[in-house]
């Protein structure tokens, strides 16, 4: 299936490492161009240079989502080539806690990083795809937007009003050609996930691997997915194919969420 990634320019926040280097290779593997942002642009190479040779050009690109002036000097510069046909939004997680561990400062500087730097850099790069009557834009939250996750309070509640953003996004740019949609990662089997699971072994005693293996117990898939098939999803999302999916909340967790 040829998914018309070709010619296209992709901006993929948090491309360092777990699900955005996924996508980000996988992105590049359909002939796109890359942007590959990260604080720490080296460890885009630890996985650019098992990328085939017929692959998009893959583009290291440093930027802190925490620094608003580092999130416009790589808006600056992607403006002045013409903006990007993609953007996946990929922030990383907050520290694990509960609601009543976490604080008024928590709460701020969390949502700062995590969900309007995240509007503003959005809004700053919308204009050129509506200006070609194309877009894509793919948001990573998680499945805790469904079924909130214990102890990751903070995730919880930023990454809902994520989705309350989006879904009010697409509705405004449909007609651009613009889809807007979110992804919804389970226990993707990615660095993230580990330093979790670690956590948790240390707080019920017990080891980190039987942390996994009862977590992986729970998920009706029965193991923690890779994220080369968490990746293919955001691939599909942001080719010509997936032009009529717009305003979707889209689950990658093997069956976990028990919801319908």
């Amino acid at each position: 299936m040829n998914l018309g990634l070709v010619n296209k320019t992709a901006l993929v926040l948090g491309a360092s490492r777990g699900l955005g280097a996924a996508i980000a290779a996988g992105l590049a593997r359909e002939g796109a161009t890359v942007y590959a942002a990260a604080r720490s642009v080296e460890k885009v190479e630890t996985w650019r240079i098992d990328l085939p040779e017929d692959a998009g050009p893959v583009l290291p690109c440093a930027v802190d989502l925490s620094d608003l002036k580092s999130i416009d000097g790589l808006v600056d510069d992607l403006l002045e080539k013409g903006g990007v046909d993609i953007l996946i939004n990929n922030t990383g997680g907050p520290p694990s806690c509960t609601v009543l561990d976490a604080t008024r400062s928590d709460w701020l500087s969390q949502f700062e990083t995590m969900a309007a730097n995240i509007f503003h850099l959005t809004g700053r790069l919308l204009p050129a795809m509506q200006a070609r009557k194309w877009g894509r834009i793919i948001t990573l939250t998680s499945s805790g937007v469904e079924q909130p996750i214990p102890r990751l309070a903070l995730s919880n509640g930023i990454r809902s009003a994520i989705v309350g953003w989006s879904k009010t996004l697409a509705d405004e740019v449909a007609a651009d050609g613009v889809t807007v949609n979110i992804l919804l990662p389970g226990r993707i089997h990615t660095q993230r996930v580990d330093e979790l699971d670690a956590i948790a072994a240390r707080r019920s005693e017990k080891s980190q691997a039987d942390i996994a293996a009862a977590s992986a117990t729970s998920i009706p898939a029965r193991r923690y997915g890779r994220p080369e098939e968490f990746g293919d999803v955001a691939v599909f999302l942001a080719s010509e194919r997936a032009s009529y999916i717009t305003g979707s909340k889209i689950r990658v967790d093997g069956g976990a969420i028990r919801g319908v």
